[in-house]
């Protein structure tokens, strides 16, 4: 069925999926009082990346070289989001002695400290990035949002090596 998929539709799903997370985070976070930890703010940040470049990629309609290009911004993206995510895990399998100390959240980093510093500090994370609030299915928020990147990633990939359909290729002859 994913291979009937025209350009656009192919990129308007990933677009609704990180829409979706998206959503879900903001009702965590507003909803449920739960407040985001720098490195969740930088998965966030992932997500809108890759939601942006679907959007742009679904009003665009991209045909040929196009589609890998936008595809291959996606992967990119959601490999940045997948990278920043695994950090996060890792942390939170840390041995409670190894967790390091929590620092000052994002934004007193951002209006105090020069952007490099706040940079480092922030990909680097901090204790508060270690402390799992919420699970579902013995899955940490990280854990499903590093699996939701790779998903991300592994269908953006798919759409820029799919074969192009009968119809494409007779009217590309």
């Amino acid at each position: 069925m994913l291979h009937r998929l025209g350009r656009r539709a192919a990129f308007v799903l990933p677009a609704l999926a990180c829409a979706a997370l998206l959503a879900f985070g903001y009702y965590l976070q507003f909803g449920q009082g739960l407040e985001p930890c720098p490195l969740c703010l930088v998965q966030r940040g992932f997500f809108y990346a890759v939601l942006a470049i679907c959007v742009v990629a679904a009003l665009h309609g991209p045909q040929g070289a196009w589609t890998a290009v936008y595809a291959a911004l996606a992967v990119i993206f959601a490999a940045g989001g997948g990278a920043t995510a695994a950090r996060q895990v890792w942390l939170q399998h840390l041995p409670a002695d190894q967790v390091p100390q929590c620092g000052p959240d994002l934004f007193f980093m951002l209006e105090n400290l020069p952007l490099a510093t706040t940079l480092k500090k922030l990909v680097a994370g901090s204790g508060e990035c270690a402390k799992v609030d919420w699970t579902f299915l013995g899955l940490s928020i990280a854990e499903w949002s590093l699996a939701c990147f790779i998903a991300l990633a592994a269908y953006a990939a798919w759409l820029a090596f799919r074969p192009r359909s009968a119809s494409a290729a007779a009217r590309a002859r």
